[in-house]
């Protein structure tokens, strides 16, 4: 599907330049769902937004290598590409859901013609009004009524526009949905019934979900495999059930030790301290302040990510 290959990505000069994805190698796969978890800041965002080939807003890459191969299950066609020339395949073969609606809808555009403009030519054949039609069987099996797309956004709830752009996203059956924090800022029911849609979505078209959340339990119950981001690297990644039963770095253990648990007394122990910053990272491991396992080659050498167990990697000097 796609495969990234030491990507440095950031924002800023070649003189002063910030690596918010810092030599990540990463593997996405055909039909699976992948988590992408960390902490605010450690690059979860911007590594989506490398993942999709979207370098506006001052983003570049610095290094490494991103290429997609996908596969159109019903004629079996291939396309390939890489990062530089992604943008041909959105909203076509690729979607991309992002955080905050407001921020992504026009807000003095009504939700049909934004839907409209989204989709490719090939999914605007017939006459308008067969082309609304479809849209509004579409939209009913996300439950939003015909009338949404005579509303502008404004008028609309926080939850009925998150269903709107994963609706657009779905619509044109892409091989590959990247969701960036979909459920933001919304309630708990609104939360589950958006990611519900998008489970469904995948297992339906059997294409590929990768879903930045950093609710560890979003990714315990929906995820296949799931990748721990920290300070701009990838330190483990693996099947979702065995990195939660067996995790490999001290930092994803931590987080897993954080989550509450039924029937549990006292109170949790929390992880101290904060991650570097990206503008100056350490020359070692970037964990190696607040894990309490550190020692003193943790402070001088990166480590390497690399395979632990089948298909499970953490990048840990002694795990």
């Amino acid at each position: 599907m796609i495969e990234l290959k030491n990507v440095r990505a950031g924002y800023g000069t070649p003189d002063a330049f910030v690596a918010a994805v810092d030599d990540v190698s990463l593997t996405v796969h055909d039909n699976e769902i992948l988590g992408i978890a960390g902490e605010s800041g450690c690059g979860k965002s911007t590594l989506m937004r490398t993942l999709y080939g979207d370098f506006s807003g001052g983003l570049k890459m610095d290094g490494g290598k991103v290429t997609g191969r996908f596969t159109d299950p019903d004629n079996g066609r291939t396309t390939e590409s890489d990062a530089a020339n992604f943008q041909d395949l959105w909203w076509d073969v690729m979607s991309y859901v992002p955080q905050g609606s407001m921020s992504v809808l026009n807000p003095i555009m009504k939700v049909e013609k934004q839907i409209v403009d989204a989709l490719p030519k090939r999914e605007k054949k017939g006459s308008k009004a067969e082309l609304r039609q479809r849209i509004v069987e579409f939209l009913a099996g996300f439950g939003l009524p015909e009338t949404v797309l005579d509303s502008y956004p404004h008028q609309l709830s926080g939850g009925m526009r998150q269903r709107v752009l994963v609706a657009i996203a779905a619509f044109v059956r892409p091989r590959l949905i990247l969701a960036d924090e979909p459920t933001t800022a919304l309630d708990v029911v609104v939360q589950k019934r958006i990611l519900l849609m998008l489970v469904e979505i995948q297992r339906r078209l059997k294409n590929t979900l990768v879903l930045v959340s950093h609710d560890l339990g979003v990714h315990y119950q929906i995820t296949d495999r799931i990748a721990i981001a920290y300070a701009g690297k990838i330190v483990e990644v693996g099947p979702t059930a065995e990195v939660f039963e067996n995790p490999r770095h001290p930092y994803t253990e931590a987080l897993i030790g954080a989550l509450p648990r039924v029937g549990q007394k006292g109170e949790r122990v929390g992880l101290e301290g904060r991650p570097p910053s990206l503008a100056s990272p350490p020359d070692g491991c970037r964990f190696a302040a607040r894990c309490p396992e550190a020692q003193a080659i943790c402070r001088q050498k990166s480590p390497p990510l690399v395979d632990k167990a089948p298909n499970h990697a953490s990048a840990c000097h002694f795990r």
